[in-house]
């Protein structure tokens, strides 16, 4: 029986059609979840444009996201509902890497699973104590976690995905860059914060987005993948 990574597998001629077939349906039940990553990543940009829009006065340029779904506005439940089903979306995603990395499970690849999963922790409790919740910013913050999760990839996958790892290095370094000017903005009062805060909330999603963008991405190469390798094997 293969017992492979679904990233790295075997094509082995000779085998029975019935063999095949056994092979093809593990294979796709699995690779299914990496498709989390990329619907998680619609789920939350379109989220995120469309609910402002309920919003009386709200301004997506200034704003923060979290100000869509604060305590007394309108929006509170359903930005809440969008943030959980992003959360379950994280999760499954994160599941499907763990077993996408079965053939060599590191303390790296556990990592990428844990950090990954952790946005989804951080998601369901932000969306629980809405904005101005002191656990709210609690669980802000708690999101650098998450966003380790590119480079753990990087590190866990070397060797095995070119391209993923190549493409969550960007995303790690764009993140990193995004972070710092959240981080200056927040932590001066001077010249920089007057200069960036007419488009903060434009500056605060660029965060969100560059870890979107990685979850969607790469799910979307693993998957593209692994569906290449699939038709290899029936084709064998």
């Amino acid at each position: 029986e293969w017992r492979g990574s679904l990233v790295d597998l075997p094509l082995r001629r000779g085998r029975s059609a019935e063999q095949r077939g056994d092979v093809d349906n593990n294979i796709l039940n699995r690779d299914a979840r990496l498709l989390f990553g990329p619907l998680a990543a619609i789920l939350f940009i379109a989220g995120v444009a469309v609910l402002p829009v309920f919003v009386p006065g709200y301004s997506a340029v200034r704003r923060t996201v979290s100000e869509i779904g604060q305590m007394s506005s309108p929006m509170r439940w359903p930005f809440a509902g969008l943030l959980w089903v992003v959360a379950a979306c994280a999760f499954v995603f994160a599941a499907a890497l763990w077993r996408a990395r079965s053939a060599g499970r590191t303390v790296a690849a556990a990592l990428t699973v844990f950090c990954t999963a952790w946005m989804g922790v951080a998601a369901v409790a932000l969306g629980w104590f809405a904005y101005p919740a002191a656990l709210h910013n609690v669980f802000g913050l708690s999101e650098l976690i998450a966003y380790q999760a590119p480079l753990a990839f990087a590190v866990a996958w070397r060797g095995e995905s070119r391209a993923g790892v190549g493409f969550s290095l960007l995303m790690y370094v764009l993140t990193l860059v995004s972070l710092g000017l959240n981080l200056a903005a927040l932590l001066d009062n001077g010249a920089f914060w007057h200069l960036v805060k007419p488009v903060f909330g434009l500056l605060q999603r660029s965060l969100f987005a560059v870890f979107f963008v990685w979850c969607g991405g790469l799910g979307w190469l693993l998957w593209s993948r692994t569906a290449r390798a699939t038709n290899a094997v029936a084709a064998a």
